[in-house]
């Protein structure tokens, strides 16, 4: 099965930049949990915690489409070197009012910051892929890699998270994101030799915006809805352990969660698939939705990982399929961009589950904030079938799914 990856990764600097890449990926999911597990503990509020989770997201959103469009036009190294080291800034800016006991207004100047600067990391990284492999198949493999990177840095993250934040200090979770942002994205940036060049505009694509596209638009409401999906299922997973006696454990559970996503990705990756890549997609939204029904159910931890490692099947095939149709969706100069946007929109669903999950469990529990999970989910599969007249006919040309 591993045969597909040892090809693509044998390509000159490959391995550098992908490991570069997932050093620098670290905070996505170290950064939002970590502010949860500080802010909980130092200020006593979930509802605090999700709405500086929220004011990270969404100054990220606004933000790092505009970065990558710069990236596109002068190159990933002039743009994102002084952006790794702001973002470094703003996490210690999230870090020093809580060692200082200021007041919880202060942590949003470090929320805006460490948002606004942080770019995207995955987008460069499927970006360096594109330039250094033109088989579509390779392509395929390459950007399903990515994927299982990203969950394996979902694994990772907030298991350490949890571990520094309990174990150690509340802010020890944010400090190691910030260091590895900062010699993650140094690192990454320093290999020039797989960097793409700047591109020039397409003719007639010099003042079309990407999200022009009815079918950008249609998957960045999806991305939003699935986004809420993840930002709850963190917040209420940390809450519900919390009820459980034994807070420690969410990152645990929500390391299980990525780690059945990154199985099936790792799958997904080694077939090539002859299906419409807007059917699979749907089909795999529709799934996780129906997934999510299930967190009713749990009465335990042990409950909850079991549940989520059997839902987190329908994640990373789904994103992968996501990310390829954005190389249908936009041209080839474009495609940081393109990629950026959906991600932008997955980390708004998060940040908008994750304040309103922290809201309705202040009010009313843990299982309350699965509810707003399993409704996330019921809205991405609204949102996928309502959006594939869009998905459908702007991709109908038979190809190779470029996945991502």
């Amino acid at each position: 099965m591993l045969r597909p990856y040892r090809e693509v990764l044998a390509h000159p600097g490959a391995v550098a930049f992908s490991a570069a890449g997932a050093l620098a990926r670290l905070p996505i999911s170290m950064v939002g949990i970590g502010i949860v597990l500080m802010v909980s503990d130092v200020y006593g509020s979930y509802a605090l915690a999700g709405r500086i989770s929220a004011v990270q997201v969404i100054t990220h959103a606004i933000c790092s489409p505009l970065l990558s469009r710069l990236v596109d036009r002068r190159g990933q190294a002039r743009v994102m070197r002084p952006a790794v080291v702001l973002t470094a800034l703003g996490i210690g800016g999230l870090v020093v009012p809580a060692l200082l006991g200021w007041p919880s207004w202060t942590l949003y100047a470090g929320a805006v910051v460490a948002g606004a600067s942080a770019g995207s990391i995955g987008a460069l990284v499927r970006a360096r892929w594109s330039y250094v492999l033109h088989d579509p198949r390779t392509l395929h493999t390459a950007y399903s890699l990515e994927s299982a990177v990203d969950e394996l840095v979902f694994i990772v993250g907030p298991v350490l998270a949890t571990l520094l934040a309990t174990g150690v200090h509340p802010v020890a979770g944010l400090v190691v994101p910030m260091v590895a942002v900062l010699l993650g994205g140094v690192w990454f940036l320093s290999q020039r030799g797989t960097e793409p060049p700047p591109s020039a505009r397409e003719p007639g694509t010099s003042h079309r915006h990407v999200m022009l596209s009815g079918g950008m638009v249609a998957l960045a409401a999806v991305f939003v809805c699935m986004g809420a999906v993840f930002g709850a299922t963190d917040v209420a997973t940390v809450a519900f352990a919390e009820e459980q006696q034994n807070k420690g454990a969410a990152g645990l559970v929500l390391a299980i969660f990525a780690a059945g996503s990154m199985i099936s990705g790792l799958g997904y990756g080694v077939r090539h698939w002859v299906s419409p890549l807007w059917r699979r997609f749907a089909i795999g939204v529709v799934a996780l939705a129906l997934g999510v029904t299930l967190f009713f159910v749990v009465t335990n931890l042990v409950a909850l990982a079991a549940v989520m490692f059997v839902v987190g099947f329908a994640i990373a095939p789904t994103l992968v399929n996501g990310n390829g149709l954005v190389q249908q969706l936009v041209p080839r100069t474009q495609l940081t961009e393109g990629l950026t946007w959906v991600g932008t929109s997955l980390g708004v669903g998060v940040s908008l589950g994750a304040s309103i999950a922290g809201a309705v469990i202040d009010a009313r529990g843990a299982h309350a904030g699965f509810a707003v999970v399993a409704l996330s989910g019921v809205a991405a599969a609204v949102a996928a079938l309502a959006g594939l007249p869009a998905l459908r006919s702007r991709t109908a040309v038979p190809a190779i799914p470029h996945a991502g």
